[in-house]
């Protein structure tokens, strides 16, 4: 299974806890590729995930089984040749973009599972990976709030959220739709610069189920959560975010203890990092 995540030094936590969700529920080799990059906007500088850290964690994954791996990839010098310079400074930070750039790496395999960081997998996702993607540029779960204000019309609800694709890179180098979306961050701004940007190019997708891509609560079915930003309603309307590694939160403010084998051995690992 070929997995892809992108961030910047910052990503640790997030990064060791999907991982070892996946390490828990999938039997099949990991091969998993880290792009990341130094950045920087007008407030703030983003320097590179360290090699000391992910030859940890590739040590890790190694234990649970020898043919596992991570690899770490630094673009940057990809992002300098065409910087998102529209959407540097936008509340998203810009790393983020990262992921628009994985058509240009050497060596990615055409089949790729692009996750967020802030996303853990809960059973066994093999089927999800293995399906056909033949003439499809990517694969991907309507996203909860977007799907209702960024839909092409009121009869095609088709906005996906890009926290979790399945990416076909062939097709996607044939129709340059991270070409044209990286030509599209850096000359305009947007809200949710690079989802927006898919989602306005892209011509071949696949709407999947929600449980592959549970952005609001957990289900029976749900196979990969989405810890993202929701808004509640009570006992006034406000937003709420918890990310995995805000442990105490995920207890006292989802109640949710589903993780908590993760979020343990989490803990253990995450201070030698």
């Amino acid at each position: 299974m070929n997995i892809l995540y992108c961030g910047d030094t910052n990503m640790k936590r997030g990064l060791l806890i999907s991982i070892l969700s996946l390490l828990k529920e999938t039997q099949e080799p990991l091969h998993i590729t880290i792009l990341t990059a130094f950045m920087q906007n007008d407030a703030r500088k983003f320097y590179p995930l360290s090699q000391q850290t992910v030859t940890e964690l590739d040590a890790l994954v190694k234990r649970a089984n020898p043919q596992n791996g991570v690899r770490r990839v630094d673009v940057t010098a990809l992002v300098a040749a065409m910087p998102p310079s529209a959407n540097l400074n936008t509340i998203f930070t810009p790393c983020c973009m990262l992921r628009l750039y994985a058509d240009q790496v050497p060596g990615l395999p055409d089949h790729l599972l692009y996750l967020d960081t802030d996303v853990i997998c809960r059973r066994n996702p093999d089927y999800f990976y293995h399906q056909n993607l033949a003439h499809v540029e990517l694969a991907g779960v309507l996203d909860h709030y977007g799907r209702w204000f960024f839909h092409q019309s009121w009869d095609r609800f088709d906005y996906l959220n890009s926290g979790i694709l399945l990416l076909n890179l062939p097709e996607i180098r044939r129709t340059r739709l991270f070409a044209r979306s990286r030509q599209l961050c850096q000359n305009r701004e947007m809200f949710m610069p690079d989802q927006s940007a898919l989602n306005q190019l892209v011509t071949h997708k696949r709407v999947l189920g929600r449980q592959f891509n549970e952005q609001r609560q957990l289900r029976p079915d749900t196979v990969f959560q989405h810890f993202t930003t929701s808004f509640r309603l009570f006992p006034w309307l406000h937003t709420l975010t918890v990310k995995p590694w805000d442990v105490d939160e995920m207890h006292s403010k989802l109640k949710l203890h589903e993780y908590d084998d993760i979020l343990n051995e989490y803990q253990k690992l995450i201070f030698n990092l």
